[in-house]
């Protein structure tokens, strides 16, 4: 019998996940808070990810994202702004690293908006829908099927915060949780999953230097 995700009523009834806090989730603007932001996410080797954009919602606009890139670890959160110079040095290598393994739901689209928006390779990526996919699940799961599925519990996401604009200088604190809860809950059950890296589906290769050097100039 193929494993089957919890169905939206069934979910409904489950216990709140409960994800990271405000005083957890951290937003460097500096250039030393940036530094250590990458420091710590490449000692922890693997992180959640997730990325947002402002919404679009004229016929025939084009997304510019992503405006916030997200990584968690198990007991805290960064989120990079992209607006923000200082951080898009270490934000490109942590995106380009095969050794900093990302994990997290629907990023074979992300790539191709990384490489649009960075100009580079994304590395060590590790999409959890395949990993879903090879264990017998026929639908896309997401974030929240797989919570529900993996831990009997219901993420909660807001649409209202969804659609907010992402690229705005300043994120408000509801766009924090959303964002880091969103990369935590993918590290969660990925950590639950208890795979060996030997089998994870791992997307991207390390890049070509030509490439790493025209993505310094890139905005």
């Amino acid at each position: 019998m193929k494993p089957r995700a919890p169905s939206k009523d069934e979910i409904a009834l489950m216990p709140v996940f409960v994800g990271l806090k405000l005083e957890q989730v951290h937003v460097p603007t500096t250039k030393e808070e940036f530094a250590a932001a990458t420091e710590a996410i490449k000692a922890a080797g693997v992180v959640g990810f997730d990325t947002e954009s402002k919404p679009t919602f004229s016929v025939g606009e084009v997304s510019n994202g992503p405006h916030v890139v997200q990584f968690a670890l198990p007991d805290r959160a960064y989120l990079f702004q992209v607006h923000r110079t200082e951080g898009l040095p270490f934000l490109q290598e942590l995106l380009r690293s095969d050794a900093v393994i990302k994990v997290g739901f629907g990023l074979k689209s992300d790539s191709g908006h990384i490489f649009k928006k960075f100009g580079i390779q994304f590395g060590g990526v590790v999409d959890l829908n395949v990993v879903f996919s090879m264990q017998g699940h026929q639908k896309e799961m997401g974030v929240r099927n797989a919570v529900a599925f993996v831990f009997k519990q219901r993420f909660v996401k807001s649409r209202k915060i969804t659609t907010t604009d992402w690229s705005q200088h300043e994120l408000t604190q509801s766009q924090q949780l959303y964002a880091a809860n969103d990369a935590y809950a993918a590290l969660k059950v990925f950590e639950a999953l208890k795979l060996s890296r030997n089998d994870l589906p791992i997307m991207g290769v390390s890049e070509p230097k030509q490439s790493a050097d025209k993505a310094d100039l890139s905005e």
